[in-house]
């Protein structure tokens, strides 16, 4: 008698302990084949879901039934989801249920326009440019201006987090309130001193950016020389401006590596040797430190500015017709024994 209960109790404790461990292992085992990312749309259904998710998984039918249990079918967050090694079905259950999506990184660079971002930004969320570029062009409105190029001047350049579901109105916000952020008093004290208005502080800025290459070094010189040109009355004569009026007729599909004279004659308010003053706005999304540099420029007497073909990247300032005249034939040469055309 006590011989068959013991094995009673021992058959009990075998068939629990087998069901025990599938139980965990579906649970809470590890159910990934392979790490990676992916999506789930707004307005999804569980099909959906599953096959997106499957590519990841080890056994479908054990997340399935997890999911199931734990209501995940009816319950669930759009988004861009990590499958990380070691994962349980409870937990990629748990994160789509909460939400628990992975940021993108986004790097904003000196786009030419705002459509040129948007075309980049949008690789990375749901939301496809056109409609993008719609609801910016409605934020643009509702801030007074024509349309989402004008907004340019509320983007910096830098690297920005943000979900793939974000909506272009979470989007901007985020710059939106970098925007106000980065206007201080005393920055607006600066811009009242500076005697020019904020959109042509942007514009100056662009100029300043693309004349430096994004480089901080002589960035406060170079808006130094641009603003004793405008003040004296005299064109700026800047080469990115050039490429810039050129580039935006064309979509940005016409690289030039040389301004060569028969551009320098394109028609363009954007083309500072055609025109006097400073273009109506920024020929790119620039930086922080290209803004400072405008309410900050160094006072200075130069006027000229050269490529200084012994310091890549760097500049010769002068003041001077024939010093000028003699930068500007050394860099000449360089790109001519370098056969840049």
């Amino acid at each position: 008698m006590k011989k068959t209960a013991a094995l009673v109790i021992l058959a009990v404790v075998i068939i629990a302990g087998y069901f025990g461990i599938r139980f965990y292992k579906k649970y809470f085992g590890d159910n990934v084949a392979k790490e990676g990312y992916f999506h789930i749309p707004t307005g999804a259904n569980f099909n959906q879901i599953l096959d997106s998710i499957s590519p990841y998984l080890q056994n479908r039918e054990a997340f399935v039934d997890v999911a199931k249990d734990k209501s995940m079918d009816r319950f669930f967050h759009a988004g861009r989801y990590r499958v990380k090694d070691g994962s349980s079905n409870t937990d990629l259950v748990n994160m789509i249920k909460a939400g628990n999506q992975t940021e993108n990184t986004f790097r904003i660079g000196d786009f030419g326009d705002v459509y040129q971002m948007v075309g980049r930004v949008t690789r990375k969320t749901e939301t496809d440019s056109l409609q993008f570029v719609s609801e910016l062009n409605k934020i643009a409105v509702q801030k007074g201006h024509r349309n989402a190029e004008d907004l340019k001047k509320y983007f910096f350049i830098d690297t920005y987090h943000f979900f793939w579901t974000v909506t272009p109105k979470e989007f901007f916000k985020k710059f939106d309130d970098q925007y106000r952020d980065f206007w201080t008093a005393e920055r607006i004290q600066k811009e009242k001193e500076s005697g020019l208005t904020r959109d042509q502080i942007y514009a100056l800025a662009s100029i300043v950016y693309k004349e430096s290459g994004g480089k901080p070094d002589e960035q406060k010189t170079i808006a130094g020389l641009y603003l004793n040109r405008y003040r004296k009355g005299m064109k700026l004569q800047s080469d990115p401006t050039v490429i810039y009026a050129i580039n935006k007729e064309t979509n940005f599909t016409t690289p030039i590596r040389r301004v060569l004279y028969k551009h320098l004659r394109h028609p363009s308010p954007y083309n500072t040797y055609a025109n006097a003053g400073i273009p109506p706005g920024p020929i790119c999304i620039t930086d922080k430190n290209s803004v400072d540099a405008v309410l900050n420029a160094e006072k200075n007497n130069y006027i000229f500015m050269a490529a200084d073909p012994d310091r890549f990247g760097y500049h010769r300032f002068t003041a001077s017709d024939a010093e000028h005249a003699k930068n500007a034939r050394d860099y000449q040469t360089w790109l001519n024994s370098r056969e840049i055309k």
